[in-house]
């Protein structure tokens, strides 16, 4: 069976739909789970949060400088022009609750201290003569001004009982900065979806393992789609339960499938799967030795597969399905086609499904050189991006070459280079689709 990368992405996330919304508890609506600020960076706002407090609380000064009142004997002073002498009143330091302005005085203030009443300006010290702050009872001369300036009203930034941050929302930097300033020690997130990660090879090694103290065996490589795949779904918002590393027997990988893909121990209430994804690497192409397709493909009623191959390159082959009803992406054993894929497949639906991760940023550039791609498959190339500068459009050049097995070029790059099916010959200058990583 062959699929469009268009098509592959709506199967991707109509699969994980279904089977999510066929528990009774789905990872898409779980409620929400309080957590501290200080952990809520990147999860996905479960409730609205409506302010509990104007911000600021109290009108207050933007500047360090003398408080007045501009009654409409200045305000023709102002248009005039002219200046006015002032009496200096008390000083009010942040924090402090100043007493009502008394009339012709100016009070000194600074910054973020709250307007007395009577007060509805700010005029900066250094605008003052003498330009700095005077004792009280002395006099000080303040230039023509209008109400309102550089004064921050009451609830001029979130008004009390206002929308201050709308569910689904990726909560960021800025986000629980204004939670925190609205009070809120703890926000309301979704629950994030839990995967089992399953990398596959008998050539494979974990770094660190001693049959590899004297030097990497013959015929043996260190795996790295554990820690690239465990990092890349992290990075994508979801919490990875499990990496295991498993041979090239497909018995040994159906139990241990069977063993982690099941209901929780001990869960009250309706049965809840233990976890909410199975992503497995290598092991579905057409060779003899295939662990996930022969794995898979011979668990009966417990799994439902299809093997088929994506108009892609690099991440052609491509796994689907469910085990148990957990969704199942298998992903082709190139580390660069197991990264493509899980950004074209996987992260997308994610963002779709659960609101999080946020979207790739995608852009337009010119190519630096020429390209060429086979044709009838999207090519997917590794780039590095140079963004617009003062005379100059935004553009992007290859990094490494289109082979499935270069990690070091991946780890060079920012970007994604897409060539459509279509297009077999790009030329220097040529605009192309980027996504920014």
């Amino acid at each position: 069976m062959h699929r469009t990368v268009a098509e592959h992405q709506d199967a991707v996330e109509q699969v994980l739909r279904r089977s999510w919304a066929a528990f009774p508890s789905p990872v898409m609506d779980d409620g929400g789970t309080p957590v501290p600020l200080s952990a809520a960076r990147g999860r996905v706002l479960a409730r609205a949060l409506a302010a509990g407090v104007d911000l600021p609380p109290f009108a207050n000064s933007q500047m360090d400088g003398y408080a007045i009142n501009v009654g409409e004997d200045q305000l023709e002073t102002a248009d005039s022009g002219q200046s006015t002498v002032y009496v200096v009143g008390e000083t009010i330091a942040a924090g402090a609750v100043p007493g009502t302005l008394a009339p012709g005085t100016a009070a000194a203030i600074m910054t973020g201290a709250m307007l007395p009443d009577g007060a509805n300006a700010v005029v900066p010290v250094e605008r003052a003569v003498p330009a700095l702050f005077a004792e009280p009872g002395a006099t000080v001369e303040l230039p023509a001004t209008s109400a309102g300036q550089f004064v921050r009203d009451r609830g001029s930034d979130v008004a009390r009982g206002s929308l201050a941050i709308a569910a689904g929302t990726v909560l960021n930097a800025a986000h629980l900065g204004l939670a925190a300033a609205l009070g809120c020690t703890e926000l309301v997130v979704r629950r994030r979806a839990r995967v089992l990660l399953l990398t596959t090879g008998d050539e494979v090694l974990a770094p660190g393992d001693p049959a590899a103290a004297g030097g990497l065996p013959p015929g043996k490589i260190f795996d790295a789609n554990g820690a690239l795949l465990r990092a890349a779904l992290e990075e994508s918002g979801v919490e990875v339960l499990h990496h295991h590393m498993v041979s090239d027997d497909p018995a040994a990988l159906l139990r241990l499938l069977e063993s982690q893909v099941g209901q929780v121990p001990g869960h009250e209430g309706p049965p809840e799967p233990s976890c909410d994804l199975v992503v497995t690497v290598g092991g579905i192409s057409a060779g003899a030795f295939e662990v996930v397709r022969l794995a898979l493909g011979s668990a009966g009623a417990q799994s439902r597969m299809e093997f088929l191959h994506v108009a892609l390159q690099p991440g052609g082959p491509q796994g689907l399905g469910t085990f148990r009803g957990v969704p199942v992406l298998a992903f082709p054993g190139n580390p660069v086609s197991s990264y493509v894929s899980l950004e074209l497949f996987l992260r997308p639906a994610l963002t779709v499904l659960l609101g999080a991760p946020a979207p790739r940023r995608r852009v337009v550039a010119t190519l630096e050189h020429a390209l060429s791609s086979p044709a009838g498959k999207h090519q997917v190339r590794r780039g590095i991006y140079s963004g617009p500068e003062f005379e100059s459009a935004p553009s992007v050049r290859e990094v490494g070459g289109s082979s499935s097995h270069l990690l070091g070029s991946l780890a060079q790059a920012d970007a994604l280079i897409h060539i459509p099916a279509g297009s077999t010959e790009l030329q220097a200058g040529a605009k192309v689709e980027v996504w920014l990583l």
